[in-house]
């Protein structure tokens, strides 16, 4: 039977799997909120890929997009500043307990 912690968990764990939803996250948190400045902020992402999980953030709610007449701008919104928490946390739990890359 489901209960709403695997529920919950299930919906995280599809967004951890993707990758580049981390960095994307962390970087639109750290203030990065233009496509040019998140792309520039994530190492080896390309167009592509940046786009699709874009998408994908805008369509589970973890992130929003607004335009103006020049620009477009993404913003967290309350699941993905979650989100970024969470992956803060488990970064913080990898260099806490194994080191930074098993140093």
């Amino acid at each position: 039977m489901k209960t709403k912690i695997s529920d919950g968990f299930e919906i995280v764990e599809d967004l951890i799997k993707l990758r580049w939803v981390p960095e994307i996250l962390e970087s639109i948190n750290s203030g990065n909120r233009r496509y040019s400045e998140i792309r520039r902020s994530i190492d080896g992402i390309s167009h592509t890929e940046l786009n699709r999980k874009l998408i994908i953030l805008i369509r589970k709610k973890a992130i929003s997009k607004q335009e103006d007449s020049e620009n477009i701008y993404y913003s967290l919104l309350s699941f993905g500043k979650e989100l970024a928490h969470i992956f803060d946390h488990l970064e913080k739990l990898q260099e806490k307990y194994f080191g930074y890359l098993n140093q």
